[in-house]
Formats: C-alpha cells, structure tokens, sequence
C-alpha cells in the first residue's frame, strides 16, 4: 500500500458485533487461521450444511477487516490517544437569553459509551480500531463540547452538567445513537457519522421541542489522524446546530410566558 503506515506491524482490531449483549467488552485475538477455512476471523457455529452466501459474506467482511486494521492500525504496543477539538463561532442570529440551562449526560449503549473508537466496515457489523481510542467515552465528549460551546457563546446567562447538581430553567436530554466511523464503500476513506435525538424540557419535565441531529463528514483518507479530523468537524458542525436550536426554542417559550 502507498498510504502512510502501511508495512508496519499492526495488532488486529477487535471486533464488536452490534447485536450481542456487552458489545464493546474487551476481546482477545482469535487464533491464527488459514483464510481457506470458511469463516476465517470470525466465530462460527457447528453445522452440518453451510449456505453458500453467509460463507461468502463471512469472507468478504474479514478482508475487509484485515484491510481495514492493516491500512489503519497505528501499530505499536500502546494505544494512541484522540481527543477532537471542536470550536464552535457564535451566530448573529443566535438570540441572548436570560435563563439557565443544564445538559445530561447523553444516553448511549454499551459500544459507544466506551473509549474505543467505533467503525462500521459493513452494514450490520461494528469494531473498533486497534491501538487507538478516545480521551473519553463519546458521550462525555459530545456533553463536554456543549457545555464549553453554550459558554464560549456567550449568548446564555448559565450552563452546566445536570450531574453537578445545577438546577436550570431547562434541560437538554440526548440519545447518542451513532458516534462511529463507517464504511459505504470499503475502496474509499470512510466517513465520520453522528446522531443524536434531542429533547428541550421546560420545568415539570414538559416538553418543549424534539429533533434528531444527524452530520455525516467524510474522511480524507483511511489512517486514523485523518479519521478523527472528520469526527472533529462532525462534532463542530452538530454542536452549532443544536446550541442554535437550544436558544431559540428556549427563548420562544420563555417569550410566549411572559404575555
């Protein structure tokens, strides 16, 4: 390969399959197998008659692995630690609000509240990447970017994480759905794919307004660096959209409270 870390030794990534309980647990390397044998990096059960198309399935996505793992691993004994900066501009048309607001921890499952940085090689299948992980667990990222983001603002009178005990005139609840790396075309860079459903809760725990938020950022190659720019600017490009629709659907209701 002529991408950059290609030929040095790399430790095969992990799998994490999206539909068995604990997804996201540590797992160690399968033995070495002859990529002959059918199934080959991935566990199988006993059958007597195997169908032709799993077999083939079962082929394709392990060279894909193995392609994925080879051109991305960072190599090395120790895993290399990401942290994505994202810096959010205040927009003009922000409105400035006089109330506070507190932000909970999003909701996420067991594979992505985890410091493994997840990739989807193909539909129906999520890993990790090997010798590379986050400073944090997705969920404490995207709560931390939006904390520091309603601040930077300046728009807002007062921010925080509901976990300090902060009592706000609102609150933002989140679901992390997606906070991973997937693969539409395993011949091209990958891209860096986030969504999160939101819900704006006035005192009582009235709901205000709902929304899904969903960036999808292409990658601008297969190493990892450049996998995590793109979850960079997915992070920038979401938190502005949902700081903007926050203060606005905020500011209307308290609008509508006061006639």
């Amino acid at each position: 390969m002529s991408e950059p870390g290609v030929g040095s030794e790399t430790r095969p990534s992990r799998a994490m399959d999206s539909s068995e309980p604990g997804v996201g647990s540590e797992t160690r390397p399968s033995r070495a197998m002859d990529s002959s044998e059918p199934g080959a990096g991935f566990e199988t059960q006993a059958s007597r008659a195997i169908p032709v198309k799993p077999i083939l399935h079962a082929l394709l996505a392990s060279a894909l692995l193995i392609s994925v793992a080879g051109c991305l691993s960072l190599g090395g004994g120790n895993a290399v630690i990401y942290s994505p900066q994202a810096k959010v501009t205040a927009h003009a048309d922000w409105p400035t609000v006089a109330w506070s607001l507190v932000i909970d921890k999003p909701l996420a499952s067991d594979a992505l509240d985890s410091s493994s940085i997840a990739v989807r090689p193909a539909p129906g299948e999520l890993q990790a990447y090997a010798d590379a992980q986050w400073s944090d667990p997705a969920p404490d990222m995207l709560q931390t970017t939006l904390v520091q983001a309603f601040e930077d603002s300046g728009k807002i009178a007062s921010v925080g994480r509901q976990s300090t005990g902060l009592h706000g005139d609102f609150a933002l609840l989140l679901d992390l759905r997606r906070f991973e790396s997937v693969y539409d075309d395993p011949a091209r860079p990958p891209s860096a794919v986030i969504e999160v459903q939101a819900k704006l809760l006035a005192s009582g725990n009235r709901v205000l307004a709902t929304r899904n938020f969903q960036v999808t950022v292409p990658a601008r190659s297969k190493e990892v660096p450049q996998v995590v720019d793109a979850f960079r600017g997915a992070m920038t490009d979401l938190t502005e959209q949902m700081v903007g629709w926050t203060l606005s659907n905020g500011q209307a209701n308290a609008n509508a409270a006061t006639k």
